[in-house]
């Protein structure tokens, strides 16, 4: 298997001690993520969790009159599992690939019997959810308090997100 495709690339998985790897790593398949990619819509049923390796892939939400917005990026954590594992059956936003690459692919269903084990996977799938929370309101934040021509990169508005004019 070549480097890029290592499981340890994915920082939730590698964070996995090795009795958890040992039930987790065979329920896992490479896939590839092509460019424009939509994994899922708002309101579907997660039938798979994905594990991105090099590859990106935004969260947006939208309205029933089309528009939409980007209120998350996900590299190299896990996609579409909270939905699963705190009690939704849905999605409650669009995933699309946003830079191409790989990334693995689990059950959705396979990712909740792992999560109800209230094993080590439980503990790092609820600090990535807190963490996506976290990264959606500073979303948020920078939106509201930003004109629409300024861009929000890593710094000025927190520790994760600043703004700068757009060119």
């Amino acid at each position: 298997m070549p480097e890029t495709h290592n499981l340890q690339r994915n920082h939730l998985l590698a964070a996995l001690p090795p009795a958890e790897r040992e039930r987790v790593y065979p329920q896992l398949q490479l896939i590839p993520m092509a460019l424009g990619t939509v994994l899922y819509e708002s309101v579907d049923t997660a039938a798979h969790v994905y594990f991105p390796i090099d590859c990106v892939v935004s969260l947006q939400s939208s309205r029933a009159d089309g528009l939409s917005a980007k209120i998350s990026m996900v590299a190299m954590k896990v996609l579409s599992a909270s939905s699963l594992f705190m009690g939704g059956e849905t999605t409650p936003s669009r995933a699309i690939v946003q830079s191409a690459g790989y990334a693995y692919r689990m059950m959705g269903q396979q990712l909740k019997l792992e999560f109800e084990r209230n094993g080590e996977m439980q503990i790092l799938l609820l600090r990535y959810t807190q963490a996506l929370i976290a990264q959606m309101a500073q979303t948020v934040f920078c939106r509201g308090h930003h004109s629409v021509d300024h861009n929000c990169v890593a710094g000025c508005c927190g520790p994760s997100i600043a703004c700068r004019p757009t060119k």
